[in-house]
C-alpha cells in the first residue's frame, strides 16, 4: 500500500516513540499480525498513519492491561472483518475486563499488605 495523502505520517522510529515501543517492538507487533500491513512512500519506507498510531496505543493498552498476545491477535483478526464481529469483539473485552478488575482487586490487597508494612517500619522507627 503506497501512501499517497496530504496526511502527515509518521517513520517507524517516530510511530514507536508516539506510543510509547521500541522500534523492534513495533516491528514485532507486526510480525505478530496485530497491525494491519502499514502504508509504505515512494521508497518503500513504512509510514504510520493517524489510525495506525491510534490502533497501536489500543495494543500498548490491551498489554498494560495484560491481554495475552494471542487474544491480541484475535482481536486485530475479528477487527479486520469489520462489523460483523461487533459481538464477539464485544466479548472478548469483556471477558479481559473481569480479568483486570480480578487483577486489582489482587493488587488492591497487595497495596493493603505493603501500606500495613510500611505504618509498622514508621512506628517503630519513631519509637526509637
Amino acid at each position: 500500500m503506497d501512501i499517497s495523502t496530504r496526511e502527515r505520517t509518521l517513520t517507524v522510529g517516530e510511530a514507536a516513540e508516539r506510543v510509547g515501543l521500541t522500534t523492534y517492538t513495533l516491528r514485532w507487533y507486526e510480525q505478530e499480525g496485530l497491525v494491519a500491513p502499514v502504508g509504505r512512500d515512494s521508497a518503500g519506507r513504512r509510514r504510520y498513519t493517524t489510525g495506525d498510531v491510534d490502533w497501536l496505543f489500543l495494543l500498548t493498552r490491551l498489554r498494560r492491561t495484560g491481554m495475552p498476545v494471542r487474544d491480541m491477535r484475535r482481536y486485530a483478526e475479528l477487527a479486520r472483518q469489520g462489523d460483523r464481529t461487533l459481538g464477539a469483539r464485544r466479548a472478548l473485552f469483556e471477558s479481559h475486563r473481569a480479568r483486570v478488575l480480578t487483577r486489582m482487586a489482587e493488587l488492591e490487597a497487595d497495596l493493603k499488605v505493603l501500606d500495613h508494612k510500611i505504618d509498622a517500619y514508621r512506628r517503630a522507627e519513631e519509637g526509637q
